[in-house]
């Protein structure tokens, strides 16, 4: 019997239940330290980095379409949910920042569930690799410096990126002695742990080990910050406000984009060839029904988080079994183990967020961008500085402008080859400093231009084809269109005017190669009867066959016109 699509993502080919239990309680030991560190991140209490790692993740666990995509809070959410946060209630009143963080946890599931609904689970393709990679590296210099402060037992006023590390350099002086050993040492202890075994649960030794000094020593009554008191029970019902959701609407659309774009990203990175697609629009509905239900739960805004998945899938995890076990872990930290993570020093949560926020800064994939391509280097550099100058939410903005342009610049500017033939054989292609034997042809001139044409590249491709018309004078200008996958109106008119324009230089065009569909459109227009079939091909190699076959006829003509 197949299984539902309802129940398969607790099946596969391995059953052993036990792959899912060690998976789980694997992930756990990572997911929970780093959860409750990001939600000091936000600027909220630890516990509701226990509680994102609670219900979101049973949630999408029924309802995604990874086998083992773990959901909770990432460092990038974090510092999105942060800024959002800050802007609304400046004050940092605990009661209206617990309204605020539902509200917007709720308007961010609402958000991916409408575009569930309306199958807007492309846009997800909307920000470029480049500039993600620049976002994602802006935020993660972002939130090292927001948690540096906290190594040293400072406290600084937040006035942007650029001003905090003037604030931080004046003052350290203010230094905490004992804070900074002890988030020293949980730094370099964190770091060594993941070098020598990564995806470990280094942070759970790193949390247990900062707890133990912390009690044995009376690190609180020495001056150290700690995490403080934390309810030993599980989430209460948490309603969001309703008079907060204009000004949480805009950042909410900014964290949706975000939280789906890391969602599909892991899903599909982690995703078996055996194992079901990730299918983007269904991954937009259970993203938003674990954000939505999490909401009145505690929980901030989550997502598909890469680090934790890849523990999942590193120690033999195979359904989502066992992130329901790592949100049973998370149930059982909250009724047991509260009052123990409140002796935990703020310095060793800011050691492991500074740890695994450093990950997003990626210098070799700036160089590989930079190798294959300069322009969208410069596109990675402004997502990068636009988090720096402008801010997080604001760098979203800039994100999805610069993936845009570069979109629109690339439809606006296709490509045009100029076409020879390998020598003996029939293969057609771009003529190169690499192929210099390619054959031409005396009087024939190809041009093979790629992608879509239409209004916005009409013009630009008309004044190119003429230049390149100017520069070989020839009797006739073959257009190879089978790298023509559409062309609009405004292009059909401009190849109308241009072949009047070349009859009027003693210039004939030829068309070949044309898919059904610009077939269709060019027959609609009328111009493939004024063209007629001695100047339609289906390929561009059958158009030369013809020109050789009559380039006597054609030689003569031209010389008369």
């Amino acid at each position: 019997m197949v299984p539902s699509q309802g129940a398969d993502r607790f099946l596969s080919l391995d059953t052993d239940p036990r792959l899912d239990l060690v998976a789980g309680l694997t992930a756990a030991a990572v997911v929970l330290p780093k959860a409750m560190a990001y939600a000091t991140v936000a600027g909220l209490p630890v516990s509701v980095g226990l509680y994102t790692a609670f219900v979101p993740m049973i949630v999408y666990a029924f309802l995604g379409t990874s086998r083992v995509l773990s959901v909770s809070s990432t460092t990038t959410l974090a510092i999105l949910t942060a800024t959002e946060l800050g802007l609304v209630v400046p004050d940092g009143d605990a009661g209206r920042l617990i309204t605020a963080t539902a509200t917007l946890t709720a308007l961010t599931g609402l958000l991916l569930m409408a575009a569930s609904v309306l199958r807007l689970g492309f846009v997800a393709n909307f920000i470029s690799s480049p500039v993600l990679t620049g976002f994602k590296a802006g935020i993660g210099l972002v939130i090292v410096l927001d948690q540096v402060p906290k190594l040293f037992g400072l406290h600084i006023a937040k006035e942007g990126f650029f001003r905090d590390v003037l604030s931080l350099v004046h003052h350290l002086p203010e230094a905490s002695v004992l804070t900074a050993v002890i988030g020293a040492s949980a730094l370099v202890l964190l770091l060594v742990m993941e070098q020598i075994w990564p995806h470990s649960p280094a942070p759970l030794a790193i949390v247990g080990g900062g707890i133990a000094i912390s009690w044995l020593a009376g690190l609180g009554a020495a001056g150290v910050s700690t995490v403080g008191f934390i309810p030993q029970a599980l989430p209460s019902l948490t309603l969001p406000g309703v008079d907060m959701v204009v000004q949480l609407l805009p950042g909410a659309i900014g964290i949706a984009l975000m939280s789906f774009t890391e969602t599909i990203a892991a899903g599909r990175a982690f995703a078996a060839p055996a194992e079901p697609p990730i299918r983007a629009n269904r991954e937009l509905l259970a993203d938003g029904a674990a954000n939505f239900a999490g909401a009145f739960f505690g929980a901030m805004p989550a997502g598909g988080g890469t680090s934790q998945t890849a523990v999942v899938r590193a120690v033999g995890g195979r359904t989502q079994k066992a992130s329901l076990v790592t949100a049973a872990v998370s149930a059982a930290t909250m009724l047991i183990l509260a009052p123990l993570l409140g002796l935990l020093p703020q310095a060793v949560l800011a050691a492991i967020v500074i740890v695994y926020s450093v990950g997003l800064i990626q210098p070799a994939e700036f160089r590989s961008i930079l190798k294959v391509r300069r322009m969208e280097f410069l596109w990675a550099l402004a997502a990068f500085f636009g988090v720096l100058f402008f801010g997080t939410l604001q760098g979203i903005v800039v994100a999805i402008v610069l993936s845009l342009v570069g979109l629109s610049s690339q439809a606006a500017n296709p490509r045009i080859h100029v076409i020879g033939r390998k020598p003996g054989e029939d293969v057609l292609r771009p003529v190169s400093s690499e192929h210099p034997d390619d054959e031409t042809f005396d009087g024939l001139l190809i041009l093979r231009p790629e992608g879509r044409l239409f209004f916005a590249n009409a013009q630009q491709i008309a004044d190119r084809i003429g230049g390149f018309v100017a520069e070989a004078k020839p009797s006739i200008l073959l257009l190879d269109l089978s790298g023509v996958f559409d062309i609009e109106y405004s292009a059909l008119q401009m190849m109308m005017e241009r072949d009047q324009r070349l009859a009027e230089q003693g210039v004939g065009l030829w068309l070949a190669g044309l898919n059904p569909d610009v077939l269709a459109y060019v027959r609609a227009s009328g111009f493939a009867d004024r063209l007629g079939q001695d100047r339609m091909f289906p390929t561009a190699g059958a158009g030369i066959r013809h020109y050789q076959d009559n380039a006597q006829a054609l030689t003569t003509r031209r010389a008369k016109t």
